[in-house]
């Protein structure tokens, strides 16, 4: 029986889907992440092809053994004066990359990508940026010890649906693809396929 897969343990995406009404189950991914991220570095990837080819290898791992389902895999990276910035353990790394954020620009890039066993049906890349403004220590003080380690699930130690939003002096982009899903086109791609009804 088919079904749809989110090949992905992020919180953020399932509540999305949750909240949008879209049935689904989670096969969390078996892609070391980090290995594959070196590789690209070494041959010098741009972020784009990093966040695209993170996504499909998700969703490929997933949908090699649930062949008649639709898999969607994601992936998102964060861009800051061309570095790209990785999830990091702790509450006190998260401080550093809060700091090294503070009062810059950065990019959000989102890629998902939906397949049925072997064959890509869908793939996309959303982009936004985010400017954070330039709060005092005390608020980050503040911030880190309030949101504690919830905020090493994100890339960028911040969650723009919470308090992190708190965070910003502006943001363009989609909110959805902020949080690691561009919806609107990942229904219109479901609707197509006739994962969800039209």
């Amino acid at each position: 029986m088919s079904g749809f897969i989110l090949a992905s343990g992020s919180a953020s995406r399932r509540q999305i889907l949750e909240a949008a009404g879209v049935p689904f189950r989670v096969v969390t991914p078996d892609v070391d992440e980090s290995a594959e991220k070196v590789r690209l570095a070494a041959r010098g990837a741009a972020a784009r092809e990093v966040a695209m080819t993170l996504a499909r290898l998700k969703a490929g791992a997933v949908a090699c053994r649930h062949l008649e389902n639709f898999v969607l895999g994601c992936d998102q990276v964060l861009v800051c004066d061309g570095r790209l910035l990785d999830k990091v353990a702790n509450v006190a790394a998260a401080r550093q990359v809060l700091t090294a954020l503070r009062g810059r620009e950065h990019e959000l890039l989102t890629a998902c990508v939906l397949m049925r066993g072997e064959e890509i049906l869908w793939q996309t890349l959303a982009s936004a940026r985010l400017w954070m403004r330039m709060f005092s220590d005390a608020f980050l003080d503040r911030y880190v010890v309030d949101e504690g380690e919830h905020i090493l699930s994100a890339v960028g130690c911040y969650h723009v649906e919470g308090r992190g939003v708190q965070l910003f002096a502006k943001i363009e982009g989609d909110h959805f693809a902020i949080r690691g899903l561009p919806l609107l086109p990942l229904l219109d791609a479901l609707r197509r396929e006739g994962v969800i009804p039209e």
